[in-house]
């Protein structure tokens, strides 16, 4: 078991909780994680570029000048791709971009990004995460609590923290995002990584 700080909203050690070392405690595994990143920034990307070919461009339905006798070369259509305002050759069509991970790899990635993080001291427990309201001034004092002010700041709440999420994505730098869309990215690209020691047990129930 690893043994993590818990602090609360003050941003005061209260207590410890110890994690599964088989989530929170392996060797980060570098190569998994930038293939998982990797594919999934590739299936974020839409593929809707569209060129023209000679077949979609307008104009020049007929042979441009005869074949033979002018000293010229040969042209069939000024819609080649060689001629100004033709058709684009090879250009980008529409397709998409996905690349496939296996969920087994996906686990692993996500268990080597935690891991990663309570190594280099970049992932803070909180004892607890309740507001009575929507309050993005009780949000942002929560950070300044944390001295997390200024920093790049990934929050992972539970699924149902309506009010948590309305407070906290308006604050500059921070990110919240639901326990059920963690994914290796999210984990990795921030300089901190928040959540509760409810999410963290739930994370290692579905990463174990």
């Amino acid at each position: 078991m690893s043994k993590v700080e818990i602090k609360n909203l003050e941003g005061q050690a209260v207590g410890e909780a110890e994690l599964s070392s088989d989530v929170f405690g392996i060797e980060p595994n570098v190569p998994v994680m930038h293939q998982v990143v990797v594919a999934y920034e590739a299936s974020m990307r839409q593929g809707t570029h569209k060129v023209k070919n000679r077949h979609e461009v307008s104009g020049g339905g007929r042979k441009p000048y005869r074949q033979k006798g002018t000293g010229r070369a040969r042209q069939g259509s000024i819609r080649a791709g060689q001629w100004t305002g033709g058709g684009t050759i090879f250009g980008p069509v529409p397709r998409s971009h996905a690349k496939k991970a296996n969920n087994k790899v996906k686990k692993l990635a996500m268990r080597s990004a935690l891991s990663g993080k309570l190594a280099d001291s970049e992932l803070i427990l909180l004892e607890s995460l309740v507001i009575d309201e929507p309050s993005t001034k009780k949000a942002a004092a929560i950070i300044k609590a944390l001295e997390l002010e200024g920093k790049r700041v990934t929050l992972v709440v539970n699924d149902d923290a309506v009010i948590e999420y309305l407070s906290f994505r308006n604050i500059p730098k921070v990110e919240v995002i639901a326990v059920s869309e963690a994914n290796t990215r999210n984990l990795l690209d921030n300089a901190v990584l928040v959540m509760t020691v409810e999410v963290a047990k739930t994370l290692e129930e579905a990463l174990a």
